[in-house]
Formats: structure tokens, C-alpha cells, sequence
């Protein structure tokens, strides 16, 4: 593996890693660091950088459990990206074609964010800080949501 900064990389499966790769550099800025390449064009480990992470992603190997969210139905997981304006990093994953899932709004717990999903079937929220939110307040926020039925 290439790069050492951090303990935990996520390592995801895409139905066709070389355009997740190009999909990904468009809508979120990534840079390649690698990728491995079987003769048939198969990518068997690539890595991303994206900000200060890593994203390690490959092709598809069902003999090995390595199965897409597209040949599952669809991924329990969703990536958070921290970036500097909500509202543009959103735009921006869209016109990649990105689809949107949740429209950019201000968060009970300080963030403004939106949710978009990629064309590979993972949702990635998209978010910028907008206040600091201690612990507390961010559970009397919440408490306060689920009495007034705010939280679907």
C-alpha cells in the first residue's frame, strides 16, 4: 500500500473500477496514487486520494466475496467528505453525475451538508462545518427533534 497516514482506509468494490476512478477525480477532486491492472483491463487495487485520505477500491472478484453494491443490491455504506463549501461540492458531484439524495441544508449538529449518490451505488454526504457543537448540545438538538417529529 502506498501511502501510511492513516490507521483506517475504507476499500471498496465498484462494478468498473476505471470509471470510478475518472468519476471520482470529477466530482470529488480525487487523485490517483495507483492501481494494479490485469492484462484484461480488470483494476485488482487501485488508491484515491482524496483531501488527507486514501480510498483504496477495486473491479469486482466474486470468487473472492469482492462484490459491487450494483451486483448486491445496493451498499448499507456512505462516505463523509469534509470540504469548504457544501453547496458547491455538491453541485459540482451532480454535474459529474452524481444523483442527489438530499438537498443541502444546515444540521442540528453544525455542519451544512447534502447527499449525493454516485453512479457505483455508494452515497457520499458532503459537508462543510458551520458551527462547533458540543456533545451536549448536539444530543438536547436531537432530543429536541425526535419530540417535535423532525426526524424521519
Amino acid at each position: 500500500m502506498s501511502a501510511k497516514d492513516q490507521t483506517l482506509r475504507a476499500h471498496m468494490t465498484v462494478h468498473d473500477a476505471k470509471e470510478a476512478i475518472a468519476f471520482y477525480a470529477k466530482a470529488f477532486g480525487a487523485t490517483e496514487l495507483f492501481r494494479l491492472t490485469e492484462p484484461s483491463g480488470r483494476v485488482g487495487h487501485a488508491e484515491i486520494r482524496i483531501g488527507d485520505s486514501v480510498l483504496m477500491l477495486n473491479d469486482e472478484y466474486p470468487d473472492f466475496g469482492a462484490k459491487s453494491p450494483a451486483a448486491i443490491g445496493g451498499s448499507p455504506v456512505a462516505f463523509h467528505i469534509q470540504v469548504a463549501d457544501a453547496d458547491k461540492a455538491v453541485d459540482r458531484a451532480v454535474k459529474a453525475g452524481a444523483t442527489l439524495i438530499r438537498e443541502v441544508q444546515d444540521q442540528f449538529y453544525g455542519d451544512r451538508s447534502g447527499m449525493v449518490a454516485c453512479p457505483f451505488g455508494y452515497r457520499w454526504f458532503l459537508a462543510a462545518t458551520k458551527e462547533v457543537v458540543s456533545p451536549e448540545e448536539m444530543q438536547k438538538r436531537w432530543t429536541k427533534m425526535l419530540e417535535a417529529g423532525k426526524v424521519e
